[in-house]
């Protein structure tokens, strides 16, 4: 049986190969309702199906978007990643998720993977892209677009969220409750210095103890992100001789970690231990009490993220189009806090 094409399609309906081209992309251009009915019910009856790796070959792209995380096990990365995939969906995209762990070797081999595969362009949710991940990009001519921070190392399109100020306004918030001070819950010794969230909750965090002139010294400690770890180290940190009156997490996993340990250790919160996060992932407010956190637009993050990367204007020398997009954080107060 002889291939069907894209020629065969527009002869049954009546159209061009171009408009059958719109209708099964979804664009670029629009239309006409009864134009595209008569299209599809023409590739139903023919039974087409496009030739994508073709396809692929003569654009020089796919109809995919790469996007790779820290951790998808992490809620909100996970949460983050599916918000990508609807938002790509829109767009008529499909997305390809590669976890990282962390690692810089890793983060490279996805950027190298999925760079091979012609993706449309690049989402990376890095925590601090090494030298050898921006010479990749440059080698490649990638569009990509850095979503959730922009760090030092690649100076590309980014979205990204106000986490100092978001962390200002969760230390700034327990601080009001009357505590003499407030304890944070950072990173570990590999988090960068400088070009991560973590590390900006930590200056947030800092920036409102001083504004209050209290001192920070002997009151940050260090904690992995993932819930059950940080359990482990609110363990030691509550039933020790100095326990904090309030402890701000800079993720809700780790604060999440903390009431658990709370319970565990049957220190009432947030009577006797006031706790806020970063992140209000879904299980924010399931916890038990429910936590305080500060939030950010995913959705709209991820759109924006999406519109980026497809964005050929972007990649222009001396565009002037928004080239760094800083959704602002926003405080979402619960019981954890000692708020009603």
């Amino acid at each position: 049986m002889p291939k069907v094409t894209r020629d065969d399609v527009a002869r049954l309906a009546g159209t061009s190969t171009a408009v059958v081209s719109y209708v099964i992309n979804n664009g670029p251009r629009p239309v006409a309702p009864a134009t595209r009915e008569r299209v599809l019910a023409a590739i139903k009856q023919l039974g087409y199906r496009p030739d994508r790796v073709a396809q692929a070959m003569a654009s020089r792209r796919t109809d995919l978007i790469g996007l790779i995380v820290p951790d998808a096990r992490q809620p909100f990365f996970a949460e983050m990643a599916h918000a990508v995939e609807q938002a790509a969906s829109e767009r008529g995209k499909m997305v390809l998720v590669g976890n990282s762990d962390y690692l810089d070797d890793r983060e490279v081999h996805y950027l190298r993977a999925f760079l091979g595969m012609r993706v449309s362009g690049l989402i990376l949710i890095s925590q601090g892209p090494s030298e050898n991940a921006a010479i990749e990009i440059d080698a490649w001519d990638a569009r990509v677009v850095l979503l959730h921070e922009r760090p030092e190392a690649i100076d590309d399109v980014a979205v990204v969220t106000d986490d100092i100020g978001g962390a200002q306004l969760a230390t700034r918030h327990l601080l009001e409750h009357g505590h003499p001070y407030v304890a944070c819950l950072g990173g570990t010794e590999i988090t960068p210095v400088v070009g991560d969230p973590v590390t900006d909750h930590i200056v947030g965090w800092e920036r409102a103890m001083q504004e209050a002139g209290r001192p920070t010294e002997g009151r940050l400690f260090q904690a992995p992100y993932n819930r059950y770890d940080a359990y482990k180290v609110a363990l030691q940190l509550l039933s020790g001789p100095d326990r904090p009156p309030a402890i701000f997490c800079a993720t809700d996993d780790q604060a999440i970690g903390v009431l658990r340990a709370a319970r565990e250790l049957r220190i009432d919160v947030p009577q006797e231990l006031a706790v806020a996060g970063f992140d209000d992932v879904k299980e924010a407010g399931l916890a038990d009490p429910p936590l305080t956190t500060v939030a950010s637009d995913r959705q709209a993050m991820a759109r924006a993220a999406v519109d980026a990367v497809l964005d050929d204007s972007l990649r222009v020398p001396g565009s002037r189009r928004e080239r760094v997009r800083q959704f602002p954080s926003r405080l979402v107060v619960r019981a954890s806090c000692g708020c009603a």
